[in-house]
């Protein structure tokens, strides 16, 4: 599956964000639907991930309350809409793919990558 993540962009602190992955030339089925960021020098980091089939739902401990993961079948599109942003946030955003039904934290456990958005929030 090949996967576009599009939305970044700048922002001041406290303001929001609304980033979205496609995925093109097929439809997300019996997946999992991840979203990670990699800020410079760091590891890349788990931020929220959705079950496509039962749309339960997994937050990152730095951004509970704050991001909302979501789909849209209609769409073929997976959204996290981040609110309350923090300089801290800044980094880039990947979306992901897991076969399955599991829903995972592990980056490793996902397979398909999309190449990322730049999300940076200025203080």
């Amino acid at each position: 599956v090949q996967l576009q993540a599009s939305g970044g962009g700048l922002v001041q602190a406290g303001g929001s964000l609304r980033l979205s992955c496609a995925a093109s030339g097929r439809t997300f089925s019996n997946v999992i639907v991840g979203w990670f960021r990699q800020a410079p020098g760091k590891e890349r980091e788990f931020v929220a991930t959705i079950g496509w089939l039962s749309g339960y739902t997994d937050y990152g401990d730095s951004v509970k309350d704050r991001f909302t993961i979501s789909r849209d079948v209609a769409k073929n599109a997976v959204y996290l809409q981040m609110n309350l942003l923090k300089p801290e946030d800044t980094a880039i955003y990947y979306c992901a793919t897991r076969q399955g039904y599991r829903l995972s934290r592990w980056r490793h456990h996902y397979t398909d990558w999309g190449q990322g958005t730049q999300v940076t929030v200025s203080s």
